[in-house]
């Protein structure tokens, strides 16, 4: 992959699965999955592109989690993990690397209209709108204003912080 371009200057780990079920009814392989594509493959690829950036002088990462690796939410408890591990990776990871110029940080995301908010039914997405001070579910261009702001280059000095974006339902 890296072969392909001389440098990357901006990493984006967005690729992300939920699987909702009560922790003692939940499958193994729907845990290994979770985990396997929202943790393990964040930091595998991390890894890489790391070692790309440290070779070019820098770059940006953000790390898409969600609130509910912030607050948790019933039935979501391996999902939340997943996405709480990636708050501390995102801490930890912008320790190592702010004295060579990259930044990480993450957006907690609130709830979306993308394909992970589709399986909830009318009753439980007016719930979510009526509990959102902003009165509506987010879009994704939401995320992708923060994140153009979080990878900014006049930006630097914001490092290890995550950024919640989900119209005020943690407020």
């Amino acid at each position: 992959m890296l072969a392909e371009w001389r440098s990357v200057d901006v990493l984006v780990n967005n690729a992300g699965v939920a699987r909702d079920g009560i922790l003692a009814m939940f499958s193994d392989d729907d845990s290994d999955t979770v985990i396997d594509l929202n943790l393990k493959a964040t930091v595998h690829v991390t890894k890489q592109v790391v070692r790309n950036m440290l070779a070019h002088g820098g770059g940006r990462i953000v790390n898409i989690s969600s609130i509910t690796g912030l607050t948790g939410y019933r039935g979501l408890s391996v999902y939340g993990a997943t996405k709480a591990a990636l708050d501390g990776f995102t801490r930890g990871l912008a320790r190592e690397m702010g004295s060579r110029r990259i930044t990480v940080n993450s957006i907690a995301s609130g709830y979306l209209k993308t394909e992970m908010s589709h399986g909830l039914d009318d009753g439980q997405l007016d719930q979510i709108v009526r509990r959102t001070p902003a009165g509506r579910l987010g879009e994704p261009e939401d995320i992708a204003r923060a994140v153009e702001f979080l990878v900014d280059e006049r930006n630097d000095w914001i490092t290890g912080q995550v950024l919640v974006v989900d119209g005020g339902l943690t407020a």
